[in-house]
């Protein structure tokens, strides 16, 4: 009897446990399920709707049905359209004339053709007016552009719910009249320049905290605790100021009548002031600034975890300051720098306020684009597409960092 109780009491014990184990994991998703829910909500559906928008396009196929289909199924995608895709634009135009979109199917034309939301608007206008057809003579005594083929070829493009013509206007491509991928004209090319400028000055301004910070914070990561202590909050004090009021502070420090002209002029240093803002020099110096204390920060973290032992063994074996540095102190920092780089380096991607209050025209970054297709042009698609670009690069760049970073630090370990 005792010997048969044996494998149910086991069984039992082990049901308990399980459900133990079950009721503790449950208590730790339940924890965490606010974390997830709030990444969710302000993290990954913004990117996902984001990505969507860059290939949604719905507003010429939803405003102009009729047209669209026709269009869609010529067989001959490069010839003027006949009657009956002229009496479907007509019908579309008078629809949307009532329910206020046309306006909207102006606009996204207008993106991808300068010149023609006011050959839509103007059409659509007069073509209410008139009763019935034959529609096309109508709509060329309208405006003889309809017998064109760009106007057509643009309508074609964007009739389609989803496309990847903003994707291709983000990297300076377009489409010809008779759909060809080309480049866009020389002076229409403007967002690869854009890109190779963020991508550049983020890199430069990384670099420039890095070597700044890293003697700093070896500096203050060996100062006495209370010394360091006040040291660092020297290095938070700028959390403690607006960013807009710091990058105005650098249009004065740095401007002709500044305080740093003046004090090089009172010196004899220079003789004539110097053109220290609004142009590539302020916005380094100013981004520098302000991202400086975002790489401080995980850097004097490591590094105070770091035993001080571990370079006096290396020193009493005979190692040189530098050889101890380099293959004792190093290796261990690198986490820091990692976290360090990395921090900044995205901070600096979409940096908005600095460029374009301290940097000139041409030192505006891929952000202020960003901004100005969703507040002044409303174009939504090609913001987002701009954005997906900008998260892909920041991706791949941060995969190829992290690869290289690890077998650095196998190296040198």
């Amino acid at each position: 009897m005792t010997t048969a109780t044996l494998p149910d009491s086991a069984a039992g014990l082990r049901s308990k446990l399980r459900r133990a184990e079950m009721r503790q994991r449950l208590r730790a998703y339940a924890l965490i399920l606010p974390l997830f829910g709030f990444t969710l909500l302000t993290f990954l559906v913004p990117i996902a709707m984001m990505l969507f928008n860059s290939v949604n396009d719905p507003v010429v196929s939803g405003t102009l049905p009729r047209t669209t289909a026709l269009l869609r199924a010529a067989p001959d995608s490069t010839a003027i359209p006949d009657e009956p895709v002229f009496a479907a634009l007509a019908a579309d135009m008078k629809e949307a004339t009532e329910a206020q979109t046309a306006s909207q199917v102006g606009s996204r034309i207008n993106y991808e053709r300068s010149g023609l939301r006011s050959l839509f608007m103007s059409t659509t206008r007069q073509i209410v007016n008139v009763e019935h057809g034959p529609w096309k003579p109508a709509f060329l005594e309208i405006n003889p552009a309809w017998g064109e083929p760009k106007i057509w070829s643009v309508l074609r493009q964007t009739s389609h719910r989803y496309t990847a013509d903003y994707y291709l206007h983000a990297v300076d491509l377009t489409r010809d009249d008779q759909g060809h991928i080309q480049r866009e004209a020389a002076d229409s090319r403007i967002y690869v320049d854009v890109f190779a400028r963020t991508f550049w000055v983020s890199l430069l301004v990384t670099l420039l905290c890095l070597a700044i910070g890293y003697p700093l914070s070896f500096w203050l990561s060996h100062l006495p605790p209370k010394t360091a202590n006040l040291m660092m909050v020297l290095v938070l004090l700028p959390f403690w100021t607006s960013l807009l009021v710091r990058t105005t502070a650098w249009v004065v420090l740095l401007q002709k009548e500044g305080v740093v002209n003046s004090l090089l002029l009172a010196t004899g240093l220079i003789h004539a002031p110097l053109d220290l803002v609004f142009n590539r020099f302020g916005v380094v110096i100013a981004m520098t600034h302000i991202l400086l204390p975002f790489m401080i920060l995980p850097l004097v973290s490591v590094m105070r975890q770091i035993p001080p032992s571990y370079v006096r063994a290396a020193r009493s074996l005979g190692a040189s300051p530098l050889t101890a540095f380099v293959r004792v102190y190093l290796p261990q920092s690198v986490p820091g720098i990692s976290a360090g780089v990395l921090l900044v380096f995205i901070l600096s991607i979409g940096y908005y306020i600095t460029p374009a209050l301290v940097g000139g025209a041409e030192d505006q970054m891929m952000s202020y684009f960003i901004a100005d297709h969703l507040t002044r042009s409303l174009n939504w698609g090609l913001a987002s597409a701009l954005g997906g670009l900008l998260l892909a690069g920041v991706l791949v760049l941060y995969t190829v960092y992290e690869r290289y970073v690890g077998i650095a630090n196998v190296r040198l370990g």
